[in-house]
C-alpha cells in the first residue's frame, strides 16, 4: 500500500513523539517501531526519520544524548521533554478532530463498493 507523503510528514511528529513518550530511543529503533505499529505498511527512511528528530530537538519537544551500546556502538538516544509532551497532547487532540470528521464523512458517503469492503 502506498501512503501518500503528505499523510506520512502530517503524521510524523505525533508518531516519533508518541514513541519517545513511551520511553527514550534511537533512530533505527523508531524505524523499526513505525514499522511494526502499521503492520509493516509504514516504511520510514533514515532520510525521512533524522531531519525530523533534529527539528524536533532544536525545537525543544526532543532531547538527545549519545550513549554507547553493548557491541561498542555510539548511538544517539532521543527522549521527549515536558516542552514535547505538551505538543503531543496538543497533537493528540487536533489528530482526533480531524479523525472524527472523517471518520462522518465516510460514514456518509457513497463509496463503491470494492473500496467500502476494503478490497481497493
Amino acid at each position: 500500500m502506498f501512503i501518500d507523503k503528505d499523510l506520512v510528514a502530517a503524521s510524523a511528529t505525533p508518531l516519533v513523539l508518541g514513541i519517545l513518550a513511551d520511553g527514550e530511543s534511537y533512530g533505527y529503533a523508531i524505524i523499526k517501531r513505525v514499522n511494526e505499529l502499521s503492520g509493516g505498511r509504514m516504511q520510514w527512511t533514515d532520510g525521512m526519520l533524522y531531519p525530523l528528530l533534529h527539528r524536533l530537538e532544536r525545537s525543544g519537544y526532543v532531547s538527545a544524548t549519545w550513549r554507547t551500546a553493548d557491541n561498542g556502538r555510539r548511538r544517539k538516544h532521543y527522549a521527549i521533554t515536558d516542552s514535547g509532551k505538551e505538543m503531543l497532547a496538543d497533537r493528540r487532540m487536533q489528530w482526533s478532530v480531524v479523525a472524527e470528521a472523517l471518520h462522518q464523512v465516510w460514514q456518509a458517503a457513497q463509496l463503491p463498493p470494492a473500496v467500502a469492503e476494503g478490497r481497493s
